[in-house]
C-alpha cells in the first residue's frame, strides 16, 4: 500500500483505486425489464396507498 510521509512525521495510507470501465448502455431485454419492474413498483405502491385509506375509513 502507498505510503505519504508528512511534515510532522505522520503516516497517510491511501486505499488503491478500483479498476474503471466504461459502463454500457442496456440492452432491450433490461429496458423492458426496468420498465415491467416500474409499473409492478407503482401497482404495489398505489395497492398500499389504497389498503390505507380503506383501514383508516372508519365506515
Amino acid at each position: 500500500m502507498p505510503y505519504t510521509k508528512e511534515d510532522g512525521g505522520r503516516l497517510n495510507n491511501f486505499a488503491s483505486e478500483p479498476k474503471v470501465y466504461k459502463a454500457e448502455p442496456p440492452t432491450k431485454g433490461q429496458k423492458l425489464f426496468y420498465l415491467i419492474a416500474g409499473i409492478g413498483a407503482i401497482v404495489l405502491v398505489a395497492g398500499l396507498i389504497y389498503v390505507t385509506v380503506l383501514v383508516s375509513n372508519p365506515t
